[in-house]
């Protein structure tokens, strides 16, 4: 949806969590590129989406208490809390027209699908309670493209950027290229080779490790789409 825009990972605490999250975002730049920080009570990232509402305007929503995934839903009114901070972090779909535009066949857009993601054995550096491990998307991209694919990515900081790893999934923990942890498979082709970015799912991945009281986030897939375009976060 609406190629061409950034589109945001959410996740939502309550304030007396807020500051060791921004530092683990802080200390994990490549899975948690921080965006926005909206302040406790208030409902509109001014920055990024002027006029949006966080509360509503993601297209799903998950709520984990205690590390538990407790409720799946598409409006937080019931939810909401006067003590919440929300912070949105950059996702990889915002370079992936810059990779089309390469040359490059994103599969699970052509497939209709959601980009496949995978928790690995990465660890991400700790902050206060926040710890686990990182998650990656992965993206089958052909032999003689990968290096084009570092390049274009590397121009997008913002957004995770540059792939974390190239090849073998099981030396990042992944047992399975097709059975995601988040997401849905994808095929490959002939010649092709799956590359791994550092994924805003992270925060879920750390939510049921750190099993903070509440967390709220948006589901896999279901970004929370701003008023900025790619452009705007890419770097010469």
């Amino acid at each position: 949806m609406a190629p061409g825009r950034v589109q945001a990972n959410l996740a939502i605490l309550p304030r007396d969590l807020a500051f060791d999250f921004l530092l683990f975002c802080q200390r994990n730049p490549r899975p948690c590129p921080l965006l926005e920080v909206v302040e406790s009570g208030e409902v509109e990232p001014r920055d990024f989406a002027p006029g949006a509402d966080l509360r509503s305007d993601a297209p799903l929503y998950r709520v984990y208490e205690h590390g538990e995934l407790t409720a799946e839903v598409t409006d937080l009114g019931e939810f909401w809390r006067d003590d919440l901070v929300s912070f949105l972090l950059g996702c990889s779909f915002s370079f992936e027209t810059a990779l089309i535009k390469a040359g490059m066949e994103m599969r699970h857009m052509t497939c209709d699908t959601t980009v496949p993601m995978f928790i690995t054995n990465i660890p991400t550096s700790s902050a206060g309670v926040f710890s686990g491990p990182m998650v990656v998307s992965m993206r089958p991209i052909a032999q003689e493209q990968i290096v084009r694919a570092v390049q274009v990515t590397s121009r997008f900081p913002a957004v995770h950027g540059a792939p974390v790893h190239i090849g073998d999934p099981t030396a990042i923990g992944i047992s399975d290229i097709y059975a995601p942890d988040f997401g849905e498979p994808v095929e490959f082709k002939d010649g092709e080779v799956p590359v791994f970015w550092a994924c805003g799912v992270t925060p879920q991945a750390v939510a049921m490790s750190a099993k903070p009281p509440l967390m709220i986030t948006h589901a896999p897939g279901h970004m929370f789409i701003t008023d900025k375009m790619d452009e705007d976060l890419a770097v010469i």
